[in-house]
């Protein structure tokens, strides 16, 4: 078997447990499986950093060209709603997705609007989430912290 089949056979044996891993997490959240929603959840996954819905759009739309901004937006509500992504600090000014599940926060630079991860231990927090004062039941905690990246810094 030549060289060049092997790497086809290697694609093709990632791209099924990529999808037995989704429909997994699809059943355990209680949702549909789709073409499109494996799609975007595979986009989502690969994407590095903190991906824009327009961002998904754009890779998705190469792989469905029918599909719509519109869905994107939606699937990705869905798949917060269902606890499998998070959505990063409602105020960036545009929604940003967040798909690390490892406990983090994030640096974000107030010149050119990145989004940093940094380890939530090196970022203490005294307080596990529960019920703060005021009757507010914290889920989790995402702290950012807002001030000016090093490259913009070297910038002036």
């Amino acid at each position: 078997m030549p060289v060049g089949n092997n790497n086809y056979l290697l694609i093709e044996i990632i791209l099924m447990e990529a999808a037995e891993k989704f429909r997994l997490i699809c059943e355990k959240a209680g949702l549909t499986v789709t073409h499109q929603r494996f799609v975007i959840w595979e986009t989502l996954a690969s994407l590095p950093g903190h991906p824009s819905p327009e961002e998904v759009y754009a890779r998705v739309k190469g792989e469905i060209p029918s599909i719509s901004l519109a869905t994107v937006y939606k699937t990705i509500h869905l798949f917060m709603d269902s606890d499998l992504f998070h959505e990063v600090s409602l105020h960036h000014g545009s929604m940003r997705v967040e798909t690390n599940p490892q406990p983090h926060h994030h640096l974000v630079c107030r010149v050119c609007k990145s989004i940093t991860d940094i380890d939530a231990g090196q970022i203490e927090l005294r307080m596990p989430p529960g019920e703060l004062p005021g009757g507010f039941a914290a889920e989790r905690y995402a702290v950012d912290v807002l001030g000016v990246c090093a490259d913009c810094r070297k910038r002036g």
